[in-house]
């Protein structure tokens, strides 16, 4: 099994609380609310919503994917991380088993107030197959799509997630 690891560092004006409250705590009912072009909802399968459960992400008509399914493997509020595993859907296609990803947040030491977003994704190919970075182009521009909504958001609602 291959696999192919992309990190990103984003820095942020917004509050490391808050974002991961918005971008991670929330992300069930606040993602849908501001996609709602591209998410239809996002379904609590199994669990109460921390470590072992299993959510479902319902894409709307017209998106190339219907949907996809998230284990999540640690949820730590203390230290801002969250780790979970896309374990079913679409975007696997036949070369990928599953993916990994790790977002953590951190106050930032340069933009004082702010923070830095650090997410780092696995991509676990089936046989010898390696993700090259013109394969997940598309996966990761929705993510830093989704991010940006999500920044922007909390931006122009700063009393929302303090």
């Amino acid at each position: 099994m291959g696999v192919t690891t992309f990190t990103e560092e984003i820095n942020s004006p917004i509050t490391p609380i808050r974002l991961f409250k918005a971008l991670i705590m929330d992300s069930k009912s606040l993602i849908p609310k501001l996609l709602p072009q591209f998410v239809e909802n996002v379904v609590l399968l199994q669990g109460d919503g921390g470590a072992g459960s299993i959510e479902q992400v319902n894409f709307t008509k017209g998106n190339p994917f219907e949907f996809v399914k998230h284990r999540i493997d640690e949820l730590d509020k203390e230290n801002m991380v969250c780790k979970y595993t896309m374990i079913e859907g679409d975007p696997l296609g036949q070369n990928l088993d599953f993916i990994s990803y790790e977002i953590k947040i951190e106050e930032s030491k340069i933009n004082i107030g702010g923070c830095i977003c650090k997410m780092t994704t696995n991509y676990h190919g089936i046989g010898d197959f390696f993700a090259k970075e013109e394969d997940i182009k598309d996966g990761k521009d929705s993510a830093m799509g989704i991010y940006k909504t999500v920044e922007t958001y909390l931006i122009q609602n700063p009393n929302l997630y303090a």
